[in-house]
């Protein structure tokens, strides 16, 4: 089952808006009510969309830009609604497929008193780790300029096969790999496992972005030292984002490299900010990748995923948070 493209597929001068790819899992986080108490302490629970791909996805289309979304849900409510909140926020979902026989994914997140979160995760298995490489749509990936992906969808199989494989379609078709590993060790084996899981990919990809903490995890090393984030960076590679939090971002490419400043807000919910970030990137990288070569360019385009991160903070849930170009722009107006 799957629905058509509902936002116009031009910008205003005629060209046509490059598609965005993003591939992976989309799921019902459960927040609690109340920041700062545990999971076994709040009383209620107030129901978000989740999932790093179609948080992604999202963020495009809100900016303006034109994605689609390649993923498995239940053939369930909570599914259906996931579904329909694709299709009401413009992203493609002619790569979407429903599983009779496994359920929706969910995930209870809980807020500490600083906007942080820690989850527990209910998939055993979900339906987003069943999707079989048979079911891809091949088509939509060649169609597309970039190929966004994280890395839960490489824990099991058949989904870490069906990864690989639109992997393999993407790199074929020549289009910009973009990998955000988004690392959630309660869904691993062990740490182990999840830093073999992830780095396993690590060389496939034009664009990567990581958080300091990730950094960390990835290198057993200070994510400050310099040194240790160039410890990830490999031949080929086009760009390397190191986020962290306010305090903005750094970049590296093989000919400059530099930190962009981030935006102070009154924060109520972390979830869901890189994903406005990596959203907001890509939107700019998709309307012109000579912004890898260009440091103003870049700068510029960092700038503005920074504020959209920074936005995304102030609400509770990811899509529901996350910004159109208008509120991007005033704030960055604002700091200036």
């Amino acid at each position: 089952m799957t629905f058509s493209q509902v936002s116009a597929d031009t910008s205003s001068n005629g060209a046509e808006i490059p598609l965005v790819v993003s591939f992976g899992e989309m799921l019902i986080d459960f927040v609690p009510d109340i920041a700062g108490v545990s999971l076994a302490e709040s009383i209620g629970f107030i129901k978000a969309p989740g999932g790093a791909p179609a948080n992604v996805a999202v963020a495009i289309t809100k900016l303006g830009g034109r994605s689609a979304f390649i993923g498995k849900f239940g053939d369930d409510e909570f599914g259906h609604m996931l579904v329909d909140i694709l299709k009401k926020n413009g992203v493609n979902g002619d790569g979407v497929c429903f599983d009779p026989d496994a359920r929706t994914a969910l995930a209870f997140v809980t807020l500490k008193k600083n906007g942080g979160r820690e989850f527990m995760f209910y998939r055993n298995p979900s339906a987003d780790m069943l999707l079989k490489e048979s079911e891809l749509n091949l088509d939509l990936i060649q169609q597309a300029k970039i190929f966004h992906y994280g890395s839960i969808s490489l824990i099991s199989e058949p989904c870490r096969s069906a990864h690989l494989a639109a992997l393999r379609a993407a790199k074929e078709a020549g289009l910009l790999l973009s990998y955000d590993p988004n690392v959630r060790l309660p869904l691993w084996p062990s740490p182990d496992a999840a830093r073999e899981g992830i780095r396993s990919i690590w060389t496939e990809a034009d664009f990567i972005k990581v958080s300091d903490d990730e950094v960390a995890f990835l290198t057993n090393g200070d994510p400050r030292n310099e040194d240790v984030v160039w410890s990830l960076w490999f031949d080929g590679l086009k760009l390397l984002v190191v986020t962290d939090g306010e305090r903005g971002c750094r970049y590296y490419t093989k000919d400059f490299k530099g930190k962009v400043k981030g935006y102070s807000v009154k924060t109520v919910d972390t979830t869901g900010a890189g994903d406005a970030f990596v959203g907001a990137l890509l939107f700019s990288l998709a309307r012109d990748s000579s912004t890898f070569q260009n440091e103003v360019k870049l700068r510029d385009a960092l700038t503005f995923a920074n504020a959209c991160g920074a936005i995304c903070t102030t609400k509770k849930g990811a899509i529901p948070a996350l910004p159109n170009n208008e509120m991007a722009h005033e704030l960055i107006a604002k700091s200036n």
